[in-house]
């Protein structure tokens, strides 16, 4: 087993003991994480090529190295995951997902669809959805980003450096272009980096600044945090009311793995949401 991934199960298990309401959560990243390393090990192939000319032109033109706005990739594997990541909601609440994985094999749902419609999605006020079909389509939104994290993370890892280099000023992630959900604080500058959920990439950007409609004015700029444990807090905007939340473990000399940070704060969510921030 990977050191990654040991690290990740420890912290998992940390956390579990430190709050079970999220035990069943933490349960599914955790066969999530497993799953993750299985078929990044069997993944053969680039998925997602990237012409090396072009990364200096797309980073300053703040264009990400992949591109979604069309899915015409190859996605086989991909999909190949997904549908082995609707087994571990399958084995929970049997019925939906196996429907939807059936229809998935026999043509009703084209994958390459589903992968197009997470990065260009309608505006939440126009999807119709009640509560019960939100939670549900939730996990399932999950799964679909999961699903090409093993694959994006190849080109993470290849073509990084090239990026950090390329002083990427964008709040979304220049490797993908998804928005970022967490970061964190890091070294004695106290530097900010957002963490992209998608592909696995981190990128450092201004602490005064709102990675979602580039606010850079302090007045309306701020941040709460939970009494008791400021190791953890929300970055606001009340510009265009988003908002990230944000880890700083440097106290406790210890990286956070924001994969399982992003599920144990969930409160945080919960907290902003019902402050109006989206």
């Amino acid at each position: 087993m990977a050191t990654g991934l040991k690290n990740a199960l420890r912290t998992i298990q940390t956390h579990r003991d430190l709050s079970p309401h999220y035990a069943e959560l933490l349960d599914i990243l955790e066969e999530i994480l497993i799953l993750r390393e299985e078929y990044r090990s069997r993944m053969r192939g680039e998925i997602f090529p990237v012409d090396e000319k072009l990364i200096a032109a797309k980073m300053a033109g703040g264009f990400p190295l992949v591109d979604f706005s069309s899915v015409t990739y190859d996605l086989a594997e991909p999909q190949a995951y997904f549908l082995a990541l609707l087994e571990i909601a399958e084995k929970r609440a049997p019925g939906e997902t196996g429907e939807m994985a059936r229809k998935i094999r026999e043509g009703e749902i084209i994958f390459n669809d589903l992968i197009h419609e997470s990065f260009n999605a309608p505006p939440a006020d126009e999807e119709a959805l009640d509560n019960e079909e939100e939670a549900s389509f939730d996990l399932v939104e999950l799964f679909i980003e999961e699903s090409l994290r093993p694959a994006l993370e190849t080109v993470s890892a290849r073509y990084g450096d090239a990026v950090r280099k390329a002083d990427w000023v964008e709040g979304y992630c220049p490797v993908c272009g998804r928005e970022p959900k967490i970061g964190e604080i890091r070294d004695e500058e106290g530097s900010r980096y957002l963490f992209c959920n998608q592909c696995g990439f981190e990128w450092n950007y201004l602490r005064i600044k709102c990675p979602f409609c580039g606010n850079e004015e302090q007045q309306s700029l701020a941040y709460f945090t939970i009494e008791g444990d400021e190791r953890y807090r929300v970055d606001v905007c009340n510009e265009c009311k988003r908002y990230i939340k944000i880890v700083d473990f440097r106290e406790a000399k210890q990286k956070a793995d924001l994969d399982v940070e992003d599920i144990a704060t969930l409160h945080l969510d919960m907290l902003a949401n019902d402050e109006g921030y989206d």
